[in-house]
C-alpha cells in the first residue's frame, strides 16, 4: 500500500465587527492601557455582537480557506470544528456543513480549548493518512466573550472572539512532519469554565442537577508557569519525531495567549524574535481560533511562504498542550 501524505493547502480567517480597546475596558474595570499592554501585549480585541454567531464566523473563515486551496465545499469529505463555545451544546459543526453546502462531508465538534486546533490538525491527518478521506476542513473558532466575567479584570482583559480555518489534503509527500500531544487533568482547576449545578426536585426522592455554566476562571500565575515549562518540552519532542533541529524552523506559531509566554518559550528554544508569529496585540486570546487566525494573517501578508517549516503549539484548559511540525504548502 502506498503511503498517503498530508498537505495543508489553504487558510482563512474571520473576525467580528466590534472592537474593544484597553482604554474602553478601563471604563468597565479598574485597569489601564499601560497595565494591560505591559503585562499581556494586548491592546484591543474583537467581540461578536448579537447578530454574529460561531457558525457565521466559522463559515466565513472556511470559505476563505477553501478559496485559497482552490477547492469547493462539495469537495470536502470531513469538517472538524475545534471550539469550546458552540452555538448549540450538541455541536455546531453540522450547521457549518449545511451553511457551506458541503453535502458529502461528515462534521463534528472537537473540544480541547486553546489546544483544540493542534489536536484537530493531528486528528484530521490521521483520517487522511488512513485513506478514508482526501479533503478535510479544520476550523478553530471561539466566542469567549459569551463566557467572560466583564467585572473580573484578571480575565476580561485577555479574551477575544474569532475564527480560523485550514484545508488539509491527501498528497504524495507528507508535510505533517511530527507531533506530540499531552493532557493533565490534575490541573483542571487552573483554567476552566465550570458547570454550576442547582438542585431540582422532580418528584419525592428524585432530585436532579440543573443550572448553567459559570464565567471563565483562571489562575494566571499557574497557567504562565505551566506554559513556559511544558510548551518548549513538547515542541522539542515534536521536533525529535520530525527529525528536525530547531534551527531549521522558519516560524514559531504559538497559541496567542500572552506576549510574555511567547517571548519566554522562544527564548528557551533559542528561536529569534523575528521568527515568532504574533498578532495577539489586535485580537487577544481567541482560544482555538488563535493559531489558524495568526497563520492566515501571516500567509496573506506573504510572511509565511510555501515550503516554510512551522512549529505550532497550543496550550490551555484541561490542562492540554501539544505541538505539531508542518511544512506550509499553500499559496
Amino acid at each position: 500500500m502506498t503511503n498517503i501524505g498530508v498537505s495543508i493547502t489553504g487558510s482563512g480567517s474571520a473576525i467580528p465587527k466590534l472592537s474593544l480597546d484597553n482604554q474602553q475596558l478601563s471604563q468597565i474595570v479598574e485597569t489601564s492601557d499601560e497595565w494591560i499592554s505591559s503585562r499581556t501585549g494586548i491592546t484591543k480585541r474583537q467581540l461578536a455582537d448579537t447578530t454574529e454567531s460561531l457558525c457565521s464566523l466559522a463559515t466565513q473563515a472556511s470559505l476563505a480557506a477553501l478559496d485559497q486551496a482552490n477547492i469547493t465545499p462539495k469537495d470536502i469529505d470531513l469538517i472538524i470544528l475545534a471550539t469550546s463555545t458552540p452555538d448549540d451544546l450538541f455541536g455546531t459543526a453540522s450547521q457549518v456543513q449545511w451553511e457551506l453546502g458541503a453535502e458529502k462531508a461528515v462534521a463534528f465538534d472537537m473540544t480541547a480549548a486553546c489546544s483544540g486546533f493542534v489536536f484537530g490538525l493531528v486528528t484530521a491527518a490521521q483520517f487522511i493518512r488512513s485513506g478514508v478521506y482526501q479533503n478535510v476542513l479544520l476550523i478553530g473558532a471561539d466566542i469567549l466573550s459569551r463566557w467572560v466575567d466583564w467585572e473580573d479584570r484578571r480575565t476580561c482583559v485577555l479574551f477575544g472572539d474569532g475564527a480560523g480555518a485550514v484545508v488539509l489534503q491527501a498528497s504524495e509527500s507528507d508535510r505533517l512532519l511530527g507531533f506530540e500531544l499531552r493532557s493533565n487533568g490534575s490541573q483542571n482547576d487552573c483554567l476552566n469554565l465550570p458547570f454550576q449545578p442547582q438542585e431540582k426536585k422532580i418528584i419525592e426522592g428524585v432530585t436532579v442537577s440543573q443550572g448553567t455554566y459559570q464565567p471563565i476562571i483562571m489562575n494566571g500565575k499557574e497557567v504562565y508557569r505551566f506554559a513556559v515549562q511544558k510548551v518548549p518540552e513538547v515542541i522539542e519532542k515534536a521536533l525529535f519525531k520530525a527529525n528536525i533541529s530547531v534551527d531549521k524552523i522558519d516560524w514559531l506559531l504559538l497559541h496567542q495567549a500572552n506576549q510574555r509566554i511567547l517571548d519566554a518559550v522562544a527564548s528557551r528554544l533559542n528561536i529569534p524574535s523575528e521568527k515568532v508569529i504574533s498578532n495577539l496585540q489586535n485580537y487577544g486570546n481567541t482560544s482555538a481560533a488563535s493559531i489558524p487566525l495568526a497563520l492566515d494573517e501571516a500567509v496573506r501578508k506573504n510572511q509565511v511562504k510555501s515550503g516554510d517549516i512551522i512549529a505550532a503549539s497550543g496550550f490551555g484548559a484541561g490542562l492540554t498542550w501539544g505541538a505539531v511540525i508542518f511544512e506550509w504548502n499553500g499559496i
